[in-house]
């Protein structure tokens, strides 16, 4: 077997840093572009080769002058929805932007009236019915015909009642719903010890800050009246709650009304001063997770819920804590021209940083080229040295993680961690100590955060408590951080390119990884779309960790994306995989995900098959002229089944990635099929 890297198994020193033996800069000598293994030229490398330097070119201009590369993050309307209800909660409407957003809110709605949550996506009734109350509020008449028809689309879906906890959790701010009606969810969970069932810190780390500011929410249950109804969104007016049967008692579910229906009963007898206490606690617990740019968690819901939250508090809005915390909020707008706004749940610098930096270098950009030392210098700046959130489970650890966004210090992740790392170790940095120091705490991290079974979460370690997702309250997105196989897998590539495929950490990862592969020879994405992000996360970091391209796991997998592959040569998924095993593998190409199957195909050794020729080929030819390619469909999750986002950076970075590797070779060395 061809060796996967240089300083043989690495190793743990007793701190728990990797071993001074492993790598930390350069890359490895590649073929000459253009040039296949027994030296002859064809058509399709040198097209290859061309293709990568035009992306090449187009990605180091965009390029921030400080090192860093961010995309647009594209979610749906609820954001832009959520921005203007906020905006008329607090009375600080804009007559610019509120025409701005409803702008971007009209220009995404579907021939039959609603809004998906996704580009090409079914209509989904609680994002239409954000989107209209939304448009209702910038004035749009109920009898528009694009209102008309997206009303009539929320009756034949059940009406308002469909609609998930959170939408209706907006609807009751304006008297719009009956907080009554919706589940209860009291401060006094902040008091809950961490051994608890359905303490704070059992939810994932995105579910407990939205969470706690919630509770105040809920506890104070405010309601600002406006001029108007939605009675056209209900399909009965006079009922708009149909009773609905409960669940036999004897099931999670029956429990968990039950128990929803015993929190209604407390609220009426809860003891003033614990209820008082609960808040104040809760208040400090949102305030001391504020980040230094204003932001809360570095996302939209637990930012618009933590402000509500303090200004129902007393907090004024001129008060340096909210200021900073609207101010944050405008960062999160995108102009795509002077008369339309689209609000991003999130930004992503630090993670388009490090897979620009690593599809560059694996392009072929020198190692010590200044734009790579830059984003290096970069992204060692956002090294996390605070105690965040993840302490509660790890409190022996030392911290050294890094996050995604530009100020997260609370919640850095594990994802992040590696891919920064890889990237690092791409790059020679004119302070090789001061790098080999930050990829040492940032392994030694990532090793403290690995679960109990092996593998790895996002944010936390061992956050699997089954309790969350049964609440009544949780009928949205992922409410616990579970391993992974797209997380755990950049661990372990992480590991093998640092010579530690054979550390007890990287072997339980592997072995991990190789029990969760699906019977058709795919792995789940949580966070990418979802079997090729997951295979094609998964075979580069098993060949990396030494597995032949012989052994059963990846002859399996490289069938299975052989299988699914398009007729045009691209790949493609849709997120509706998600919730029906007919979609796997399947779905219109786009650029990113032909990327991630090549990726897997090319690191199994399948660079000369017919597969990988065409793929290759499909990237070429579907390139622009300024060396980017197009792609509207979403490609990255949030929550699977639930919210979707298009990461505008993806199209660039891992075409690029792939037709590098194409051209050049793996980046940490590679086998061969029969090796």
């Amino acid at each position: 077997m061809t060796a996967t890297t240089d300083g043989g198994s690495g190793g743990i020193a007793a701190s728990g840093a990797p071993s001074a033996s492993t790598r930390t800069a350069g890359r490895p000598t590649h073929a000459t572009p253009g040039s296949s293994r027994d030296g002859t030229t064809r058509p399709i490398e040198t097209e290859a080769a061309r293709a990568a330097r035009r992306a090449t070119d187009h990605l180091l201009a965009r390029q921030h002058p400080d090192g860093w590369w961010k995309g647009d993050l594209e979610t749906n309307v609820t954001m832009d929805a959520e921005d203007l209800l906020l905006r008329q909660f607090l009375g600080i409407q804009d007559e610019r932007i509120v025409a701005a957003a409803a702008r971007w809110i009209r220009s995404q709605q579907r021939a039959d009236g609603a809004w998906p949550t996704f580009h090409g996506g079914p209509g989904d009734v609680s994002a239409t019915v954000e989107a209209y109350v939304a448009l209702r509020l910038a004035g749009d008449a109920p009898d528009a015909p694009w209102m008309a028809s997206a009303s009539a689309f929320v009756r034949e879906q059940g009406g308002v009642a469909r609609a998930r906890v959170f939408t209706r959790i907006w609807l009751a701010l304006f008297g719009w719903w009956r907080w009554e009606d919706l589940p209860e969810l009291p401060p006094e969970l902040i008091f809950l010890p961490k051994w608890a069932p359905l303490n704070i810190y059992s939810f994932a780390s995105w579910a407990r800050q939205t969470i706690v500011p919630l509770t105040i929410v809920a506890a104070h249950r405010p309601v600002r009246p406006v001029s108007f109804g939605i009675d056209e969104l209900h399909v009965d007016p006079a009922l708009p709650n149909p009773p609905v049967k409960r669940a036999f008692l004897g099931s999670w579910d029956g429990v968990f009304q039950r128990v929803d229906r015993a929190l209604h009963a407390y609220r009426r007898i809860s003891v003033r001063p614990l209820r008082q206490a609960a808040l104040r606690s809760a208040a400090r617990w949102i305030i001391e997770r504020q980040e230094n740019d204003g932001c809360f968690g570095g996302i939209q819901p637990p930012a618009v819920y933590s402000v509500i939250a303090l200004h129902l508090l007393g907090y004024d809005l001129d008060h340096p804590v909210l200021r900073a915390g609207l101010r944050a909020l405008d960062d999160f707008a995108v102009w795509p021209d002077e008369d339309t706004r689209m609000i991003e749940a999130c930004q992503s610098p630090v993670w388009d940083t490090c897979l620009a930096a690593i599809a560059l270098a694996d392009a072929g950009v020198p190692a010590d080229d200044p734009a790579l030392v830059k984003a290096a210098e970069w992204m060692l700046g956002e090294q996390i040295s605070k105690r965040g959130d993840w302490a509660v489970q790890r409190p022996d650890l030392p911290s050294g993680g890094w996050a995604f966004e530009f100020e997260n210090d609370t919640y850095p992740d594990i994802d992040d961690t590696a891919e920064v790392v890889l990237a690092l170790l791409r790059v020679d940095h004119p302070e090789p100590g001061r790098l080999r120091s930050a990829v040492e705490r940032g392994v030694r991290w990532n090793l403290g955060m690995q679960s109990k079974n092996g593998a790895w979460g996002a944010f936390d370690a061992d956050n699997t408590s089954a309790f969350p997702n049964r609440l009544p309250f949780c009928d949205f997105g992922e409410v616990i951080d579970p391993p992974s196989a797209d997380v755990t897998a950049h661990v372990v590539e992480m590991l093998a390119a640092l010579g530690m495929e054979h550390d007890p950490h990287a072997r339980r990862g592997i072995d991990w990884l190789l029990a969760e592969q699906e019977p058709n020879g795919a792995w789940f994405g949580r966070w990418g779309v979802n079997y090729i992000y997951g295979t094609g996360s998964v075979v580069p970091a098993l060949v990396a960790a030494g597995l032949p391209g012989s052994h059963p796991a990846v002859r399996r997998a490289v069938e299975w994306l052989e299988s699914v592959q398009n007729e045009d040569g691209g790949w493609g998924e849709d997120l509706r995989s998600y919730s029906s095993a007919d979609w796997a593998g399947r779905g219109e190409s786009t650029p990113s995900q032909t990327a991630w199957a090549l990726m897997a195909l090319l690191a199994a050794g399948e660079r000369e098959s017919e597969s990988v020729t065409r793929g290759v080929r499909r990237l070429v030819e579907t390139q622009k002229e300024d060396g980017s390619w197009d792609e509207p469909y979403f490609t990255g999750t949030g929550f699977p089944r639930d919210f979707s986002i298009n990461y505008h950076l993806y199209r660039m970075v891992f075409p690029l990635t792939a037709l590098g590797r194409y051209v050049h070779g793996e980046p940490f060395g590679g086998v061969r099929k029969g090796d």
